[in-house]
């Protein structure tokens, strides 16, 4: 059996092998030579000191017969002509795990997928930093794999109440992606390793039988007494099966229209909104491991080189709201995350190395249902009348609203606006911007004017907080582009606690983020994985 082992390394002695082995060997009492391997089971870093320390747990083998870290055995079934159909719509993380899942369970997928393969939305991801041109199908959102194929990969949830978090992490490493996924405490894929993992996947999908079909936009239902019949796709094709999985994901508002069309009950959901805000990288290094740092040496760093680059997680309750750091990306860039003309939308990915000079993370506020009674002025530039927010898709125009606003802002070609942190808190037109990973270009904007007054007054609180929680964090060397809005979805679909349909429809499945019960990759494929579970003794 190995020895369990919990180890407190400086980074050199936990990223250098053979002194790694010497500190097993230390610790367990033994020399080198008896250690004959080992797992690492948990790693993380502890930088609340000036000395920066790597917490290990480890399992090492000792005068024994080293045993690799296995990866549970995972049973798939031929489904080619399984008497049982899930048609899942939407080929996002909920999706394609709910796939899996199906497999499993012995029932044939059909995914219906409204934007393109993972290879084939490079072009238009493409055309979006180059052209500024959104294709509404096929964009960061939409398409194989979904928002976090290209928007991260970041892997940490707490959400290990939904289901197996391990089970997500180790089908992850099946399909192809690193080990240290199952130990670090946050781990990570990488935008530039996504789309072979997505691929492996859809390829597993296709060879037990199940099926995968693209641009295929689901435009309607037909609705018999409690149940749907078939889904309808607009080139006109009918999909029929035993029961629908909608896995459609926050920004699909079409589909909410459709719902709320067909008297099929959707609910109103807080959400939270704000900018995404970035700064040097090697500021970042600065302010978490205690290093020196000047504007005029970024973007080099005093990091060490056994040290990754460094992040955050910032929150603070402002004027009676919380305002927190969302989906923080060291070493990344700004990306465009619209999914229609006339809006801005920002996010942010890094690839596996983190290896861009920059350092992002979204800075939102949180948005209640009460705050729909905001004022006519607002509502009016932008053309949305007092009944539509009223109706369960109010938070869903609300949002609508400060994206408009933004891309009028930025003057078109998805421009962003833009302004540098200490100017936006002092209310200050910044005459200048720094650089900026944001690839359609950035424009100098009063940020107040662009934000909900309430929204621009937290974060200016928050931001001048976290200036004394994090030294260096406050400055003019960081820019706030607006606007960072696709946090969760601003619509829930509700189903029934117990069999996970929904209240009305009893074959429909609402899931992940898009349905308001997930937000990102590992919950919204644990949640793809149970309504399968439950719906396998059901359908």
């Amino acid at each position: 059996m190995p020895k369990e082992l919990s180890l407190k390394l400086l980074p050199h002695e936990a990223m250098e092998h053979s002194i790694l082995v010497k500190c097993i060997a230390a610790s367990a009492g033994v020399s080198t030579n008896q250690v004959t391997g080992f797992n690492i089971q948990k790693q993380s870093i502890d930088a609340r000191s000036k000395t920066i320390w790597i917490n290990l747990q480890v399992d090492a083998y000792i005068n024994e017969p080293f045993v690799p870290r296995k990866i549970r055995t995972f049973f798939w079934k031929d489904v080619s002509r399984a008497a049982k159909r899930m048609l899942i719509i939407g080929a996002g993380p909920a999706g394609l795990f709910a796939a899996l899942q199906c497999i499993e369970c012995g029932i044939k997928p059909i995914i219906l997928e409204r934007g393109k393969d993972v290879r084939s939305r490079r072009r238009d991801l493409a055309a979006i930093n180059k052209e500024g041109e959104i294709n509404p199908e096929s964009n960061y959102c939409f398409g194989e794999g979904g928002a976090g194929t290209y928007s991260d990969g970041k892997l940490y949830t707490r959400s290990s109440k939904r289901g197996d978090v391990q089970r997500i992490l180790e089908l992850l490493v099946l399909f192809g992606a690193s080990e240290n996924i199952l130990y670090e405490a946050h781990p990570h894929i990488g935008t530039n390793k996504l789309p072979q993992i997505i691929t492996a996947i859809r390829h597993h999908i296709i060879q037990y039988g199940g099926e995968i079909h693209f641009q295929q936009k689901v435009t309607d239902f037909k609705v018999h007494h409690d149940l749907i019949t078939e889904a309808i796709t607009s080139d006109g094709t009918q999909w029929k099966a035993d029961a629908f999985l909608l896995a459609t994901g926050h920004s699909a508002r079409d589909i909410f229209e459709l719902l709320l069309r067909k008297k099929i009950l959707i609910e109103p959901k807080p959400f939270a909104l704000g900018v995404r805000i970035e700064h040097p990288q090697a500021l970042i290094d600065s302010c978490q491991y205690h290093l020196p740092f000047s504007p005029e040496q970024a973007p080099a760093t005093h990091r060490s080189s056994f040290l990754p680059p460094a992040s955050y997680s910032l929150v603070q309750q402002a004027l009676g709201r919380g305002v927190f750091s969302f989906c923080m990306c060291p070493g990344g860039i700004i990306a465009p995350a619209a999914t229609a003309p006339g809006e801005i939308v920002v996010n942010g990915w890094s690839p596996s190395k983190r290896n861009n000079p920059f350092a992002n993370s979204g800075m939102v506020t949180e948005i209640r249902l009460e705050d729909l009674e905001f004022n006519e002025e607002y509502r009016s530039v932008v053309g949305i009348n007092k009944e539509q927010l009223n109706s369960p898709l109010g938070m869903m125009y609300f949002q609508q609203l400060t994206e408009r606003k933004a891309f009028a802002a930025g003057g078109g070609k998805l421009v962003a606006p833009a302004q540098r942190m200490e100017d936006f808190i002092q209310k200050k037109q910044s005459s200048s911007l720094p650089d900026c990973s944001y690839l359609p270009g950035i424009q100098s904007a009063d940020v107040h004017a662009i934000l909900p007054g309430f929204v621009a007054a937290s974060l200016k609180v928050a931001l001048m907080e976290f200036g004394k929680k994090m030294k260096g964090y406050r400055t003019n060397e960081a820019v706030l582009v607006a606007t960072e809005s696709r946090t969760s979805s601003p619509v829930r679909i509700p189903r029934l606690k117990e069999t996970l349909h929904h209240p009305q429809i009893k074959n429909l499945y609402p899931c992940a983020e898009g349905a308001g019960y997930a937000g990102g990759i590992v919950s919204a494929a644990m949640d793809g994985e149970k309504i399968i579970k439950t719906a396998a003794v059901i359908i």
